[in-house]
């Protein structure tokens, strides 16, 4: 029987809506099947494209029948009245025939006249039955005249009439609604239209991000995603009602190259978002960490060297968000050249309201146009290659935006950046004005960078453009990173980061050589992804891109320095005792002398910000700066000295004294920090901090930093940093939490840690597909009076107390700890004692600890339950081994730079 006829018969069941629900349902689910089979097979399907339109067929299909089942069979028409036609239209996105596998359907119930009795049944049965079946629907009822009315005035209606397709009942209403619908578009000034197009562009990405490189990107509504490309879509079919699907405007609007990569675009897009929500099982539309594996796996992805399988997908997925982005350029240009779309921005607005010198521009052919730096004629760069780069230098000089003319003539002009314009001293100098002296080199290398030249002048940094970590340290693709971290050293140099980087912003003015640090921090990631290691071949690319530039020797030196060594300070900071002077003297040896220590300051801190919001805050901030006060003092000559680790909560202190314990908690200052920190004081004993680390956890307190120190008579003074489940501030939501911890911990301090009852939480599935490799380090040199152990394995609740308990076990004292997250890395480095207070000499006693260190972190953490998760090996490329850094042998045998 085919489908009518299985409805036919659902019209006499006792429960006719759920039976029709019941046949309908089966038969969409295996035509939905249908469509996954074939796009897992690929078996006649080129693009994602393609398989979105076989989900709407299957919707069509189903639709159709429903709408016969209803208007036929159940509620037949009482005779042919003008007042009775009804028409199911298609509209949205479902009108332009491409759905994915849990898309809404949008859906017009279209009627020539007033609602009647017969009308509002239908309307409800179908709704009803589309309900049953879990479907989401988007619709509206209107008569032809309301259609056509609101059509004029809200932006939205308009938008979804502009892809209407006729599905069932009164073919001619729903024709006639549409052809007079399109004759009325074609007569409005589409300018309105469009304005209404971009400026929802700007609000959605508003929330989604106005940043296109996001790691876990939003493939629907983020910036580069499908809704960037509707978008264009949507302004063409305002601009050609009539033309199938836009086509005649979008050639119009785009070349003949522009229109391919606008169709590869939205196949390879389709594709993702179709197999995201296979995957899900869901109409999930963000590519979280969770999901990009199997989406990877499912479309035939595999490693290459170094680089995981994932990571080369979402390579290419950044890659054609790049690509959208010139579409979008590309179309701006074409609409203002029609005048159909106003340059956006207030400084443009403005540039024609207030009359402004005549800039002399540096080449001939250089203009500007609409508050934008445009370029006239098609021969300008053939002439003088150099230009393509000069223009960013006036960009930069005169504070403007390239044109979308001047952006594409960029985009095509690529091929004349030879090996002897990347030699050209002309070249070269333009390079670096944009780098270490411009104005705004965060926003001019962004430009530069999207049109594809800075990674084609730069060899180097066009192996990492789009190229991603697969961790949930890093926020950005490695290449945004980098550019923030440029633009966040220009910020400090000019006084806008006072406030949350006091000590950089007065030693980046007593850094001799700006540029030296510039190519530096461009240049510091260039190595992830090579066999030997991000350090080593970053060293050896950077030494390569500053020949090329005909860089100083002494100052290549230094630069290559920089760049092998930039995680040195981080590294020291975080998992070191910097109150150590054994600790400070060893930095200091690696560092060699004051200007590289300055500079290694500026570009840490730099580095660490740009990771993504909320990792950089105040604790970390006073490590760097504790470091690097200690390790000047030592170039200055002064002798280093352990200070007191209790003057800095000398309150807190005296009162713990006198009662045992005592705990403080703050919350967090400025908007830039995202964690509260607790300080426990207390009487020193046995397990001390394994109580505490085990308090936290009850509470539900994820520790991403901590700092232990005992002074000498015996009074112990912990300070953790804390977030709650969400990655924010403890307590930030619910102050009781924090009130309430604050008692746990005074508790714990004074009689030792409840036994906890409840079973430990278990993680996101965006932690528990993470794969790290456990690490136990056991360092006997590190420290004078104590072992260094430095631990890195996946972090899960209650890891610092698993370690802590197990160090105290083994009969050890922790002195000091040093607690530091990077995404789902835990690396925490432990001070420990003997139990008399000495050195630890045992060493069978220290490999059995070892072991059992090694036990704990091999506990992978529980993903939700009723998922099955599949880990993937975490990169590491960002993590350095802390025990090389110190004696390694420079990467070149060159004049050591000062």
């Amino acid at each position: 029987m085919n489908l009518d006829q299985r409805l036919a018969e659902a019209a006499s069941a006792p429960d006719v809506r759920a039976a029709a629900a019941g046949v309908l349902t089966k038969s969409f689910e295996a035509a939905r099947a249908r469509a996954a089979r074939r796009l897992e097979s690929g078996q006649g399907i080129s693009d994602g494209a393609e398989t979105a339109r076989l989900y709407c067929n299957a919707a069509d299909e189903m639709l159709i029948a429903l709408w016969r089942f209803a208007t036929e069979t159940l509620y037949p028409p009482q005779g042919a009245t003008e007042a009775g036609r009804l028409a199911l239209v298609a509209v949205g996105g479902y009108g332009r025939g491409v759905l994915a596998p849990f898309s809404d359907l949008d859906l017009l119930f279209l009627r020539s006249g007033k609602s009647d009795a017969r009308t509002e049944a239908v309307t409800q049965f179908v709704h009803y039955v589309l309900w049953d079946m879990g479907l989401k629907v988007g619709s509206a009822s209107r008569s032809l005249d309301e259609t056509l009315s609101l059509a004029r005035t809200d932006m939205t209606v308009r938008t979804t009439l502009l892809e209407a397709r006729f599905l069932a009942g009164d073919e001619a209403l729903a024709l006639d609604m549409i052809g007079r619908f399109r004759a009325q578009a074609a007569k409005a000034d589409p300018r309105s239209f469009i304005a209404a197009k971009m400026e929802e562009r700007d609000v959605r990405l508003q929330k989604t991000g106005a940043v296109r490189y996001r790691v876990e990107p939003n493939v629907k509504d983020g910036k580069g995603g499908l809704r960037d490309l509707n978008t264009l879509f949507w302004i063409a079919r305002s601009l050609a009602p009539d033309s199938e699907r836009g086509q005649a405007a979008l050639e119009g609007l785009l070349s003949a190259r522009e229109l391919r990569s606008f169709r590869e675009a939205i196949g390879f897009l389709w594709k993702v978002r179709i197999h995201l929500h296979l995957a899900a099982g869901r109409a999930e539309e963000k590519l979280t960490f969770d999901f990009q594996p199997e989406i990877a796996r499912r479309m035939g992805w595999r490693g290459r060297g170094d680089e995981l399988a994932v990571e080369r997908f979402m390579r290419r997925y950044f890659q054609v968000a790049r690509e959208v982005g010139a579409l979008t350029r590309a179309v701006s240009a074409q609409l203002e050249a029609r005048q159909q779309k106003k340059a956006q921005g207030l400084a443009r607005g403005l540039s024609r309201l207030i009359p402004r010198r005549r800039a002399k521009l540096v080449f001939d052919g250089l203009a500007i146009e609409e508050g934008r730096l445009t370029v006239r004629g098609g021969g300008v760069f053939a002439h003088d290659p150099v230009r393509l780069l000069l223009l960013f230098v006036e960009a930069d000089r005169l504070d403007l935006d390239l044109h979308p003319d001047a952006f594409a003539a960029v985009i095509r002009a690529l091929p004349l950046v030879t090996p002897a314009l990347r030699r050209d001293p002309r070249a070269a100098e333009a390079f670096l004005t944009v780098l270490a002296r411009g104005m705004r080199p965060y926003r001019v290398l962004s430009i530069m960078n999207e049109t594809g030249l800075l990674g084609r002048f730069l060899p180097e940094w066009g192996r990492i453009v789009g190229q991603t970590q697969f961790n949930m340290y890093h926020a950005y693709t490695v290449d945004e990173h980098t550019l923030q971290a440029v633009g966040i050293i220009n910020d400090i140099a000019r006084g806008k980061l006072e406030a949350d980087h006091p000590a950089s912003t007065a030693i980046i003015h007593r850094i001799a050589d700006p540029e030296v640090l510039m190519l530096a921090m461009l240049l510091h990631d260039v190595g992830k992804g090579g066999d030997r290691g991000q350090l080593e071949d970053g060293a050896i690319a950077a030494r390569r891109a500053c020949e090329r530039l005909s860089v100083d020797p002494g100052r290549i030196e230094l630069v290559v320095w920089l760049v092998r060594h930039h995680l040195l300070m981080s590294d020291y900071a975080q998992k070191r005792d910097v109150s150590d002077p054994s600790t400070v003297r060893a930095f200091a040896e690696a560092v060699g002398d004051p200007e590289r220590l300055r500079m290694l300051m500026v570009l840490t801190v730099a580095d660490i910000r740009a990771v993504g919001p909320g990792v950089w805050n105040g604790w970390k901030g006073q490590l760097m700066r504790a470091l690097f006060e200690a390790a000047e003092a030592l170039f200055r000559g002064d002798d280093v000295r352990r200070e007191d680790p209790l003057t800095e909560h000398p309150a807190l202190v005296e009162r713990a004294r006198r009662e045992g314990a005592a705990v403080e908690a703050l919350m967090p200052e400025t908007a830039l920090e995202s964690t509260a920190r607790v300080a426990v004081a207390a009487v020193d004993r046995p397990g001390l901090f394994a109580d505490l680390a085990a308090t936290l956890a009850m509470a539900g307190a994820d520790v991403v930093g901590a700092r232990l120190a005992t002074a000498e008579d015996g009074t112990a003074l912990d300070v953790f940093e804390i977030q709650d489940g969400a990655g924010e501030a403890y307590g930030q939501r619910e102050p009781r939490r924090l009130a309430i911890l604050v008692k746990a911990l005074e508790r714990a301090a004074q009689k030792g840690a409840r036994a906890s009852a409840v079973e430990t939480p278990r993680v996101s599935a965006r932690r528990a597909v993470f794969e790290v490799r456990p690490v136990v380090r056991i360092d006997t040199e590190a420290g004078t009076s104590a072992v260094v152990i430095e631990v890195s394995g996946a972090d899960r609740p209650g890891l610092l107390a698993d370690l802590a308990r197990t160090i105290s076990i083994h009969g050890y004292s922790t002195r000091s700890a040093h607690i530091a997250s990077f995404g789902e890395r835990a690396v925490d480095g432990f001070y420990i004692t003997d139990s008399d207070g000495g050195k630890p000499k045992d060493a069978p006693r220290l490999e059995a600890l070892r072991a059992d260190l090694l036990d704990v972190l091999n506990r992978a953490p529980l993903g939700p339950a009723g998922r099955r998760i599949v880990p993937v090996r975490a990169s590491v490329r960002d993590v350095s081994d802390l025990e090389g850094e110190v004696g390694r042998k420079p990467v070149s045998s060159g004049a050591r730079a000062r």
